[in-house]
C-alpha cells in the first residue's frame, strides 16, 4: 500500500464500524467456562495463560477461567481462512472498500486487515479473552503504516485487543509510539534475552516474546547440540533481564514464553510472566499433570544447554540467546535514546551498528533473503556461520529473518485466497 489510511480517517472509521458489524454474537463470560485446579495452581506461579491459536473449537477443548488471552498470527490466521468460513465476507468486505475509492493491492490488503479484526472479534466474545492480533507482514519495514493500522486495530476493540508488531528497526519506532499512546502491544518474533532488552528499552510494549521452540530446533536440526534447555535458558535470561530492567526503574515489560513445543517446556518455566500455549502443548501439560507441589516458580532456574562435541558455542556466537554484554547494554542505551517520532529504521541500524552491535539486524542481499525464505524457519548453520563470525550477521537476528520469512509465505497465501475471490 502506497499510504496507509490514517487511523482517524473516515475509511479507517467505516471499516472499524463494518468489523464489528460482522460479529453480533453475544458476549460470553469466563464464569461460564469450568475452573480447572491444575491451571489455577500455575497462575498462581505468577503465569497469565494464553492460548496459542485461532481455531475455536480447539481452544473451547481446553479453555477454563483461569485462561485470559488467545494469540493468532498471520499463519495461524491463514489456517482458518484457508478453512473458507470467510469467503463469503470477502467480497462483501471488497465492495465496501472499492465505494470508498479503495484499488488494486490495497483492496487485498485492507480485506486481509478485516478478517484479522473479525476473526479477532469472535474470540474476544466467544471466550471473554483479550486477543492479539497482528500487523500485516506488507508493512513489517513501514513505521508509518505499522503505527497507523495498528491505531486502527486499537480502534476497533481497545479493551481486548493487542497488537502484535514484528522486530525489525522499523517495528521498533512504530511500537514506541503506539505504546506512548497507550496501546498495548505483544512485540514478536523475539529469540534472545539481549534482543528483548533493546525491545523494552526502545519501544516500551507490554509484552516482549522468546520463541523457545525454534531456538531447540535450530540447534538440534543443525546438529550442534541436542537443543534441550535452550529455548528454556533463553526464555529464562530474558525474563531476569526484563525484571532488572523494571527494578531499575525502567519500563515494566512482562515476558512471553511462546513457541513452547510440549508440556515438559511448561512445567520448567513455571512463574513466568505468560505463557502463549499451542492446543497440543496445552493438553501435554493436563496429561502430564504434575504433582501440586512441584508447580513452583521456576524463573530462577539457569539450566544447561549441552552442545555437540568440538562445538565452541562462544566462538560460534551461539551464547548470543542468552548472553547480555555491557557493551550490548551500552548500544541499547544509545538506541533507546532516538526519538521514535523523527527517526527512521535506518537510524536505528547505525546507532546499533555504532555502538558495536550491527549483527542484530542482518542485512542480505536478495539470493541471501531468498535463501532464508527457501529453508524455511530453522536457517541452516552453515549458510550463515561465516557471517556470524565475522560480524554481520547473528544467530538470534537470522532465526528472527527466518520468522518473518515464515509468516509472509502464510500471509502471502492468506492474500492469494482474498485475490481469487474478488
Amino acid at each position: 500500500m502506497s499510504q496507509a489510511p490514517s487511523h482517524d480517517s473516515t475509511l479507517a472509521q467505516d471499516v472499524a464500524g463494518f468489523c464489528q458489524q460482522q460479529v453480533p454474537d453475544a458476549q460470553q463470560s469466563r464464569a461460564s467456562f469450568p475452573n480447572s485446579d491444575l491451571w489455577a495452581a500455575v497462575a498462581k506461579t505468577g503465569t497469565g495463560l494464553w492460548l496459542d491459536t485461532g481455531d475455536v473449537e480447539a481452544a473451547r477443548a481446553l479453555w477454563t477461567q483461569e485462561f485470559v488471552a488467545l494469540t493468532t498470527n498471520n499463519s495461524l490466521l491463514n489456517n482458518e481462512v484457508q478453512k473458507g468460513i470467510y469467503d463469503k465476507l470477502v467480497p462483501g468486505t471488497a465492495k465496501l472498500l472499492k465505494d470508498k475509492g479503495v484499488t488494486g493491492n490495497d483492496v487485498v490488503q485492507e480485506v486481509a486487515f478485516v478478517l484479522n479484526a473479525v476473526h479477532g472479534l469472535k474470540l474476544v466474545r466467544t471466550f471473554d479473552a483479550d486477543v492479539s492480533v497482528e500487523l500485516h507482514t506488507a508493512i513489517s519495514n513501514d513505521a508509518e503504516a505499522s503505527y497507523q493500522y495498528g491505531k486502527r486495530f486499537h480502534a476497533i476493540c481497545p479493551d481486548r485487543f493487542i497488537v502484535k508488531v514484528p522486530l525489525t528497526p522499523a517495528g521498533l519506532l512504530a511500537a514506541r509510539r503506539l505504546s506512548d499512546d497507550g496501546i498495548r502491544l505483544n512485540f514478536t518474533l523475539g529469540f534472545s534475552a539481549r534482543q528483548n532488552l533493546l525491545i523494552a528499552s526502545l519501544a516500551k510494549p507490554t509484552w516482549v516474546n522468546v520463541f523457545m521452540g525454534r531456538i531447540g530446533a535450530f540447534i538440534a536440526d543443525n546438529k550442534l547440540g541436542d537443543g534441550k534447555n535452550a529455548g528454556e535458558k533463553a526464555t529464562l535470561a530474558s525474563q531476569r533481564a526484563l525484571r532488572k530492567l523494571r527494578d531499575s526503574g525502567g519500563p515494566d515489560v512482562r515476558q512471553i514464553g511462546a513457541s513452547i513445543r510440549n508440556g515438559e517446556q511448561v512445567n520448567d518455566l513455571l512463574g513466568l510472566d505468560v505463557f502463549t500455549i499451542p492446543t497440543g502443548a496445552a493438553k501435554g501439560f493436563v496429561d502430564l499433570n504434575p504433582a501440586a507441589d512441584t508447580i513452583v516458580d521456576k524463573t530462577g532456574n539457569d539450566p544447561a544447554v549441552n552442545f555437540a562435541a568440538g562445538i565452541d558455542a562462544d566462538a560460534e556466537g551461539l551464547n548470543c540467546f542468552w548472553d547480555v554484554s555491557a557493551k550490548f547494554e551500552r548500544a541499547v542505551a544509545a538506541a533507546a535514546a532516538l526519538d521514535a517520532n523523527s527517526a527512521s529504521a535506518a537510524d536505528v541500524l547505525a546507532t546499533l551498528a555504532n555502538n558495536g552491535a550491527g549483527d542484530l539486524f542482518p542485512q542480505y542481499s536478495t539470493d541471501e533473503a531468498a535463501k532464508i525464505s527457501s529453508d524455511g524457519k530453522i536457517p541452516v548453520h552453515a549458510a550463515w556461520q561465516e557471517r556470524v563470525k565475522a560480524g554481520s550477521a547473528s544467530w538470534d537476528g537470522t532465526l528472527t529473518a527466518a520468522a518473518l520469512a515464515s509468516f509472509t509465505k502464510d500471509q502471502n497465501a492468506l492474500d492469494a485466497r482474498i485475490s481469487g475471490l474478488l
